[in-house]
């Protein structure tokens, strides 16, 4: 009975980071891998590679449900999906490689560095940064820079890549939709990735917590979304996003 209690209170902070990252997510339909990426090296402590391997190991999960919806509702632009998964994937397992290839101390300052600027962008777009319509022209290589991104940085293809196809006009549904459905692919290859540069030892009790709380979450993302206004959840995730990133990687650095 110790032993089990003892698990689960080692389980409870990692079960409270995958529950409000996939709430979040839920509502924004992005941030999940940057926000629990964030919390789990920023304030956990987690290593950087045992950490994006977690997260996306989480995220084969989560995307899976979340590809499945978009597919029943005609939310994917197949000419758009095909253009972006291929690419992701590529720069998703050579960002996996890069991430296992270096050590934790010398990646710690990049990542932090590439979450902060992240968290920024996120706060000026609630700010209604936005551009004027026209058609996408750039993306295989945004899905090559985002697949690598989020391999190196646990996170971000949503940001990243959903982002910057709206700035260049994309439709919002199909680009959502899209993006979201070839993140599955892309998280799948990225654990595999994991699995063959340091094995097993990827996924620990940080996977386990990200695991039970995103699916208890996932439920309440569509509530959420309903009662709080998108521009105000993307200023929260920025400023929570810029804050811990950039402490953490005042104390790498420092």
């Amino acid at each position: 009975m110790t032993f089990d209690l003892a698990m689960f209170e080692a389980l409870l902070p990692f079960i409270a980071v995958g529950f409000a990252a996939q709430l979040i997510d839920g509502a924004l339909g992005m941030a999940f891998g940057v926000i629990s990426n964030t919390l789990l090296v920023s304030v956990l402590g987690v290593p950087p590679k045992q950490g994006s391997a977690g997260v996306h190991l989480v995220e084969m999960f989560t995307t899976a449900a979340s590809g499945i919806s978009h597919v029943a509702h005609r939310n994917v632009d197949w000419w758009l999906f095909v253009r972006l998964v291929f690419p992701g994937i590529i720069g998703g397992v050579l960002g996996a490689y890069i991430l296992v290839s270096l050590d934790a101390s010398i990646t710690r300052p990049f990542v932090m560095a590439y979450l902060s600027l992240i968290g920024i962008y996120l706060l000026a777009r609630s700010f209604g940064v936005t551009p004027q319509p026209r058609r996408p022209r750039v993306i295989a290589p945004l899905g090559l820079i985002g697949g690598f991104l989020d391999a190196a940085g646990g996170g971000g293809w949503g940001p990243v890549v959903t982002s910057n196809l709206l700035l260049q006009g994309s439709d919002p549904r199909k680009t959502i939709g899209t993006v979201n459905t070839a993140e599955f692919f892309l998280t799948t290859s990225i654990s595999i990735a994991f699995i063959v540069g340091i094995g097993f030892e990827a996924f620990t009790t940080a996977t386990i917590g990200l695991l039970i709380g995103g699916i208890a979450a996932a439920p309440f993302g569509a509530l959420l979304a309903k009662r709080i206004a998108p521009t105000m959840l993307l200023r929260l995730v920025g400023i929570v996003l810029t804050a811990t990133s950039a402490f953490s990687l005042y104390r790498a650095l420092a």
